[in-house]
């Protein structure tokens, strides 16, 4: 059976994309959390994944003698193992489309991502304000979501962002979950849409079990006002 290697799921935005992709895939995997201790090279998740992904980082995706890192990588070699799965689009364009906005997620908003790391146990409306007023890159890429994700949903005529379930839903659900947590201003599509992948079973799945950690770590918040 596949395993995927994964961090902390109330904190760890990179892992919750390749999860939620299977599990809503339905897609059978052993799931393997290695707990954020630290970062350090002696750290015990350093450690214990020395032997497995080179670069000590989650997610890494184990098929046999095969280890699969970085969720792009993760994503291309499910799409291709389970070509049933239909985890692309199935026309050319809109599949070209759907690895672009994929691909720009991977690469960019880097405000968004350093402002508002992903916790979805919290609520941090108050730090989301304070991030929407003092932050223009915040509100630059938020209105790029507003125009990316309400012209797909238009061109595609949802639920999803390309009609169906895809591999561009479950990498932007880290980002539904930023916009909830930290009550950023958005318009109605954005917030239906952030509502409908809030509610897929996979997401549900992994919000259900983030919220059962209950595991604080100091140094991945921060920005934390208050607790």
């Amino acid at each position: 059976m596949l395993k995927l290697y994964i961090g902390n799921k109330n904190y760890s935005s990179w892992s919750m994309r390749p999860w939620v992709l299977m599990r809503q895939a339905g897609i059978a995997f052993e799931e393997v959390m290695v707990q954020f201790d630290s970062f350090d090279a002696d750290s015990d998740f350093k450690r214990a994944l020395k032997d497995v992904n080179p670069v000590g980082k989650v997610p890494v995706l184990v098929d046999g003698d095969l280890a699969v890192w970085d969720t792009l990588a993760i994503s291309e070699y499910l799409a291709e193992r389970f070509p049933d799965k239909a985890l692309w689009p199935a026309d050319p364009q809109a599949r070209a489309r759907a690895r672009s906005v994929c691909a720009e997620m991977h690469a960019g908003f880097t405000a968004l991502r350093g402002a508002c790391p992903m916790n979805i146990e919290a609520s941090l409306p108050e730090v989301g304000a304070l991030a929407w007023r003092d932050k223009p890159g915040v509100r630059a890429d938020v209105a790029r979501l507003e125009t990316m994700w309400g012209g797909l949903l238009q061109a595609h005529g949802g639920p999803m962002l390309f009609g169906d379930f895809s591999i561009a839903d479950a990498y932007f659900a880290p980002v539904c979950m930023r916009l909830r947590s930290y009550g950023l201003p958005v318009s109605s599509t954005v917030r239906a849409y952030v509502d409908r992948v809030a509610a897929l079973p996979g997401v549900a799945a992994w919000v259900q079990d983030a919220l059962a950690e209950q595991d604080f770590l100091d140094f991945e918040e921060p920005y934390r006002l208050k607790r």
